[in-house]
């Protein structure tokens, strides 16, 4: 074999069909789209649409839901501040919020605030202030000899307590959950149910 005998398997490359050149081709004329109807047109489809059978996305079941009250919270792993200090891109001295992680680069916006995790190692004293932390974050920053500030937690307490006002206010404590299986529940239903059927 010389090199000006080398050429593809057979098949490797098929040659493109031309369509719309007479009827000859047996591609003319309609050009393999059928006669008329919206699949013949051009640009027109419609999504998901799987000729009135019951489509993909009907027919997988629902799974959760989407929060529209969820806080978008930028996340921030231990490693992430440790290479920041080490290039000397984060000052440590101080309170530390979600400004500065912006400034220093490791985040690119606050958005509804900012959380901690716990990958990686923290080995600077660092003086945190953020929306909420890990367990495991907390723990490490502690052992390195900082500290963690959740503004979460605060948050919490002031509606807590801002709720706990109005119901004074109002007069009236707020009603207690009754256990499921409560004695007192479950007679207080038996008698709603017993004076319904009596009527």
């Amino acid at each position: 074999m010389k090199l000006n005998e080398i050429r593809d398997n057979e098949g490797a490359h098929k040659k493109r069909m031309r369509v719309g050149r007479g009827p000859g081709s047996g591609k003319g004329k309609t050009a393999g789209r059928g006669v008329k109807g919206q699949k013949s047109r051009s640009g027109v489809a419609i999504g998901g649409f799987e000729g009135g059978q019951m489509p993909l996305y009907m027919r997988m079941p629902k799974r959760g839901f989407n929060n529209p009250g969820a806080l978008k919270l930028a996340e921030v792993n231990l490693w992430r501040l440790q290479d920041a200090i080490d290039a000397k891109k984060l000052d440590i001295k101080g309170e530390i919020k979600g400004d500065a992680l912006v400034a220093a680069g490791v985040i690119r916006r606050v958005k509804d605030g900012v959380r901690i995790l716990g990958t990686g190692e923290i080995k600077s004293k660092l003086n945190l202030v953020v929306w909420s932390a890990s367990a495991g974050a907390v723990k490490a920053i502690e052992a390195a000899g900082g500290t963690v500030v959740q503004e979460r937690i605060a948050a919490e307490a002031k509606a807590a307590a801002r709720l706990e006002k109005r119901n004074a206010a109002k007069g009236k404590a707020p009603p207690a959950k009754a256990p499921r299986g409560d004695a007192n529940k479950i007679s207080a239903r038996t008698t709603r149910t017993a004076a319904r059927s009596a009527k």
